[in-house]
């Protein structure tokens, strides 16, 4: 949008009304990185932000630092404390908001907070047009990092693999705030969506198990394929890390017109009548090809054509066939 600037004259105090003209981008680097942050019918897999707030522990910080571990390549991450951001209060989302636009990212992980009332505090939320769309926020305990965990290295989950993910107990289909954070824990853990996938890159599951009517359990496992005597391999869980307790202690709903815009989707576009082409149940696809009338009378034929060599030679005989055929030229020699 153009922004409007008020500017003083020397000669009288009057202000003038100067519009500001909208820059575009002039490189190609530019141009490029604004069609990728343009609105798309299929839209990009979606980037987290990580943040601190004003004050945090050190579990906190090795949850965010996890976190940000398990989702490289999909994060991004400031280490630098925020004292102006406060998710649940009015205005105090805007410095997220700006965050959210700087970098692109519509999930944000880690608002991290630590105080006595609530101790190891985290938000996790998810942003529309890079508002903020809902919240909910959790206690972190009985936290167990990667390194507290062995097993065989090999078995470590690479970076940009496909994750299961399971969500067990029936407290995520009853309970509203297990709910709302079972849809968090989904858009955060998932990755970009894809529509085929290889069985050898699924390599780790992420499992949440409902404890209680506000606890879920999370940990993270590497799975190990072993032969079964069938095509489908058999699986076994290794856990690797990180694991921990996660207490609902507040969340907030989207309202209904921002839940309104965010799940509104593209009308589907009839598609381009192709000429001469029809469908059949037991043939499938089938096609007309118009052939014009061939012309064959008219068609030039070749002087040297062997078919006519025979007409030419009974057309010579035609004058002497009464009498003797003319002599063949004999050689001067």
């Amino acid at each position: 949008m153009a922004q409007k600037e008020l500017r003083a004259t020397p000669c009288a105090e009057t202000f003038v009304l100067v519009m500001l003209k909208i820059k575009t981008p002039k490189s190609g680097k530019a141009r490029r990185e604004i069609e990728k942050r343009a609105p798309k019918l299929v839209e990009n897999g979606k980037k987290t932000l990580i943040l601190q707030g004003t004050k945090t522990s050190n579990v906190l910080n090795a949850v965010l630092t996890e976190i940000y571990q398990l989702k490289k390549g999909s994060a991004v991450r400031y280490t630098r404390k925020n004292e102006n951001i406060r998710p649940f209060e009015s205005g105090g989302e805007t410095s997220l908001e700006f965050f959210s636009l700087k970098t692109d990212c519509s999930l944000f992980v880690g608002f991290g907070s630590h105080s006595k009332k609530r101790p190891d505090n985290l938000v996790i939320g998810r942003t529309y047009d890079h508002h903020i769309y809902d919240l909910i926020e959790v206690g972190v305990e009985n936290f167990k990092s990667m390194e507290s965990f062995t097993y065989d290295k090999k078995l470590a989950p690479k970076v940009g693999s496909k994750p299961f993910i399971a969500f067990i107990g029936e407290g995520f289909e009853s309970i509203d705030e297990l709910k709302h954070l079972k849809e968090v824990l989904f858009d955060l853990l998932r990755g970009e969506a894809v529509e085929n996938l290889n069985l050898a890159g699924l390599d780790h599951a992420y499992i949440c198990t409902a404890v209680s009517s506000n606890r879920v359990f999370f940990t993270h496992c590497a799975l190990r394929l072993k032969k079964s005597g069938t095509i489908v391999p058999r699986m076994e869980l290794v856990e690797v890390g990180p694991s921990m307790d996660l207490v609902v202690r507040r969340h907030r709903l989207p309202n209904d017109s921002i839940r309104k815009g965010a799940m509104k989707t593209a009308k589907d576009q009839p598609k381009k009548k192709v000429k001469n082409v029809g469908q059949d149940v037991i043939q499938g696809k089938v096609g007309k090809i118009y052939v014009p009338d061939q012309q064959v009378g008219s068609v030039a034929l070749p002087n040297k054509a062997k078919g006519l060599k025979r007409e030419r030679r009974e057309a010579k005989m035609k004058p002497n066939e009464g009498g003797a055929p003319k002599k063949q030229k004999e050689d001067s020699e």
